[in-house]
């Protein structure tokens, strides 16, 4: 089983340089502005943990439940992003313009009515929302929870508006753009969270109010920008108001089981937050604490996951299904290699990080032993688990990714998490390595896939 699974070393095919879409070049300047976007991105989740902590470990605790919580909004903004990416970028590859830009304008509109619809639900629902998921938890702490999804919740729109301009510019591999903007959009936050803490005292909505902010502006910019007309493909007002049926049916023919996909992997996290919720306010918090640093090691995978949208969609689009498998091989041994020396440096300056959070010395210690669970499975499974099925996706093979993620997370996380956290008292451990379950079982299914080949008969457009 192991020389199968490393068979993805070996180069197996060469095409000419002739029908190449991407150099190693492109490739390059395609995946470092992701990566150091996804890293940025990544530090925000980062800085509010760490200036919180100093709120006290009940707003700790507060932000790391809500933010498991709110993740299912934000899988699914990004998952309509991600089915309007894999559009664009095959239409893009087909050298098709007029509906590269009507997909363009209906991702836009698809995003606004969508996150709407959610901002009003998570407003009107909050409190009973949290209570029903929650309800163990301490009464200080549920306010902080409160408190953190209702300002969240404001910020939906433009999360998903976005996430819509960033798809665009992704799809043109016109990374760069996201990447400065998402400097710049951080910069905002962390200047916020400083004022907002150490300032203003203003506990959780010291973080909250300035996520709210620096999404705000990031929508505001990218749209701006999406309606260049020097782009690739560019927003049009006659395709932004209007409803092509034919359009969104192709988009979200992607993104529904995308997005299902995501919903439901992230409510599972949810329900294992419940069960987190029972181990006690110092295992949630290092739990939160972890998880800014799993964020942090997984952003690799992440990265490489949306460079595989835009290359294979653009080879599945231009109809080179070899360019296809070429391409997804480099870019998963690219992925695999990344990732383990990203997941071991993390670890190794962990510690020196961890002095800095105001934990106390159990929780610090707890954290370090979650880190290593995750960062060594991350290393070897979150290629083959996470990055490789968006190749599988972006040709349009979604169902058997839906189904085969929801699975092995039902039967190896939830399942497993209530055998080793709750009957054989591992606490928040236990919850991890039933975590790496999933990530194995998931790892085996998709690559058996790629290799199968049955991923290339698919067609989006």
């Amino acid at each position: 089983m192991k020389e199968r699974m490393l068979k993805w070393m070996e180069p197996k095919m060469v095409i000419p340089e002739s029908r190449k879409l991407f150099s190693d070049k492109d490739l390059k300047n395609l995946i470092m502005p992701l990566f150091m976007e996804q890293l940025l991105a990544v530090l925000v989740g980062v800085a509010d943990t760490f200036m919180v902590s100093y709120a006290g470990e009940a707003a700790v605790s507060g932000v790391s439940l809500v933010n498991m919580f709110n993740t299912i909004f934000i899988y699914l903004f990004s998952a309509l992003a991600a089915g309007g990416a894999v559009v664009v970028s095959q239409y893009i590859g087909s050298k098709n313009e007029e509906n590269g830009n009507l997909s363009s304008g209906q991702l836009m509109t698809a995003s606004v009515v969508f996150s709407l619809c959610i901002t009003a639900f998570v407003l009107a629902f909050s409190r009973p929302l949290l209570r029903a998921l929650f309800g163990a938890v301490e009464a200080e702490v549920m306010e902080a929870c409160v408190t953190y999804l209702r300002i969240s919740a404001y910020s939906y729109p433009a999360l998903a508006v976005y996430n819509a301009g960033a798809a665009m510019h992704r799809s043109m591999g016109k990374t760069r753009v996201t990447m400065y903007l998402s400097a710049v959009s951080n910069g905002i936050n962390v200047a916020g969270n400083a004022i907002g803490i150490f300032v203003l005292h203003a506990g959780v909505a010291g973080v909250a109010y300035p996520s709210l902010a620096a999404r705000v502006f990031s929508a505001a910019v990218i749209v701006w920008m999406c309606f260049d007309r020097k782009n690739v493909v560019w927003l049009e007002r006659k395709h932004i108001l209007r409803w092509d049926r034919g359009m969104v049916r192709r988009i979200l023919g992607i993104a529904v089981p995308n997005g299902i996909e995501s919903g439901l992997f992230q409510l599972a996290k949810v329900g294992l937050s419940s069960i987190t919720a029972l181990f006690g306010t110092v295992q949630i918090a290092a739990n939160g604490v972890a998880q800014s640093f799993w964020s942090v090691a997984a952003l690799m995978g992440t990265a490489m996951g949306l460079a595989f949208v835009t290359v294979i969609g653009q080879c599945m689009g231009a109809g080179d299904r070899e360019a296809a498998e070429y391409y997804m091989r480099k870019l998963l041994r690219l992925t695999f290699g990344a990732s383990v020396l990203w997941n071991g440096f993390i670890f190794a300056v962990s510690p020196l990080v961890l002095k800095g959070f105001a934990l106390s010395e159990e929780g610090i210690r707890l954290v370090l032993v979650l880190i290593a669970i995750h960062n060594l499975f991350n290393a070897v499974c979150h290629p083959f688990s996470n990055a490789l099925p968006n190749g599988l996706r972006a040709a349009g093979d979604v169902r058997f990714t839906m189904y085969f993620s929801l699975l092995p997370t039902a039967v190896g996380r939830l399942v497993f998490s209530v055998i080793f956290g709750i009957w054989m008292k591992l606490g928040v451990i236990g919850v991890a390595l039933a975590m790496c379950l999933d990530w194995v079982l998931r790892a085996v299914i998709f690559w058996r896939r790629f290799d199968g080949g049955k991923w290339k008969e698919f067609r989006v457009i």
